[in-house]
């Protein structure tokens, strides 16, 4: 569910994409896609551990959008008993969001008090998460943060206070990692709990919506732009390699979440290529899969993408591009948004890839508030040297998200000689993305 860099909202290319029933819009029990690929030396006990179905007669929604899909099925597992709904209904209303998502959210929920549907509603994810306060302007409640223990906690406890009659935030008080408004509208903001240990939640339901495979949370790095270490914290923990290998067993084609994926196994400072070996070897060993490692929808960062880590890359999985996040060509950006690593190091990544055979495909961050022409030049000398030599580029502009030092910044103008010739990169295939205010340019556009 975390929200990294200026890419919240990006549209998930998710396997549960393609199990969509089209006719209403929801996730499918199982498409025959999936039940094809699903063996029953595989098969998955959901019930040890949660809670039972929940009763009827307050039902549980998650408020359904496929661009949120991997929050939903991370969760999922943990409430076995909702089901998911494209609008409002009576009962209680689950979301998930992005920062750009924010306004139509707020929107409907606006609409669904004006109708008096007799619903509570609960928001978590990214914006949420950074944003409680703003977000309880509209919602009942958040989940800050994590959701796999607490959101059955909140759901459970406003069942039990319907059945007994009595306000439905009773007791919120004793649940850890929440927002809440009491009786007299003061907003209350509980401490967080322990970390979720991820080997005890299902990385997804086979019988809902499926994910890539969710190998590691959190990150130790403390990039100005990212909302990743304040929605799961600073330490990074990994599930293990036997829950992946398990949960691999439902695809043919396997792909993963994780902030730096060549961190597996590690505390995300220090490289650990023999635990990488470990989980690469191991699922190589499933026999008629592919796997994509260090490709969207995760990444690597420039300093892990070594000699060592890439011909493991080539040894045992299909992948012939890597994800790399690079940000900025400036060191004075890279050194003020706390990245942690040079430019230096990029070009370096990018040379082991393309002298492996595979193509480095860089992210870069355009607008950063202290950003000067001269640091968009050095990003620019970077991005023509990737494209020159056989690499491609994906470049966003910077969106400021809440709980992150840049939350109130704005973002730095793109000098007009740079977006002309980031454009003519685009033009020629090698560059994708957005790397200026769309919504200022317009309106630059029609005072001109």
């Amino acid at each position: 569910m975390s929200e990294r860099k200026s890419k919240d909202g990006t549209v998930n290319n998710s396997p549960a994409d393609s199990s969509q029933d089209d006719s209403a819009g929801l996730p499918a029990v199982l498409s025959a896609n999936h039940s094809a690929n699903h063996s029953a030396n595989h098969s998955v006990n959901l019930s040890a551990g949660f809670p039972d179905a929940l009763p009827a007669a307050l039902p549980v929604y998650f408020r359904y959008n496929k661009k949120n899909a991997y929050s939903y099925s991370a969760l999922v597992p943990a409430l076995p008993g909702a089901t998911f709904s494209k609008k409002p209904e009576n009962g209680i209303m689950i979301y998930s969001f992005f920062t750009n998502q924010k306004e139509d959210i707020f929107e409907e929920i606006c609409q669904a008090r004006a109708d008096r549907l007799n619903s509570f509603f609960i928001a978590g994810g990214p914006h949420p998460s950074g944003a409680a306060a703003k977000t309880l302007e509209y919602f009942d409640a958040v989940v800050i943060g994590e959701g796999e223990e607490t959101l059955p906690k909140m759901v459970s406890r406003i069942l039990e206070n319907e059945r007994k009659g009595i306000d439905r935030k009773t007791g919120f008080e004793e649940i850890a990692g929440i927002a809440f408004k009491n009786n007299v509208g003061g907003i209350v903001i509980t401490p967080p709990g322990p970390a979720v240990e991820l080997d005890k939640f299902p990385c997804f339901s086979p019988n809902s919506i499926w994910r890539p495979l969710e190998i590691s949370r959190g990150c130790p790095h403390r990039c100005k732009f990212c909302q990743t270490p304040q929605m799961f914290g600073y330490k990074m923990r990994h599930r293990s390699v036997s829950e992946i290998v398990k949960y691999a067993a439902y695809y043919d084609d396997l792909r993963f979440l994780s902030s730096n994926a060549f961190a597996y196994g590690g505390n995300g400072v220090t490289q650990k290529p023999e635990k990488v070996k470990d989980l690469l070897s191991s699922l190589s060993n499933l026999g008629g899969k592919r796997i994509f490692f260090g490709t969207f929808p995760s990444e690597v960062r420039p300093e892990f993408a070594t000699e060592d880590m890439i011909d493991l890359v080539v040894k045992y999985c299909a992948n012939d591009s890597l994800s790399i996040g690079a940000q900025s060509g400036s060191d004075t950006v890279l050194n003020e948004i706390g990245r942690g690593h040079s430019a230096e190091d990029v070009y370096n990544a990018a040379e082991v890839c393309l002298g492996a055979g595979i193509t480095p495909i860089v992210d870069f961050i355009i607008g950063f508030p202290s950003e000067t022409i001269t640091d968009q030049e050095k990003t620019l000398e970077m991005i023509d040297w990737l494209c020159r030599n056989g690499g491609k580029v994906h470049a966003h502009y910077l969106t400021p998200l809440p709980s992150t030092p840049y939350e109130h910044s704005v973002p730095a103008k793109v000098h007009p000689d740079i977006s002309k010739k980031l454009g003519k990169l685009a033009l020629g295939g090698q560059l994708t993305g957005v790397w200026e205010n769309i919504k200022q340019r317009t309106v630059e556009n029609k005072d001109g």
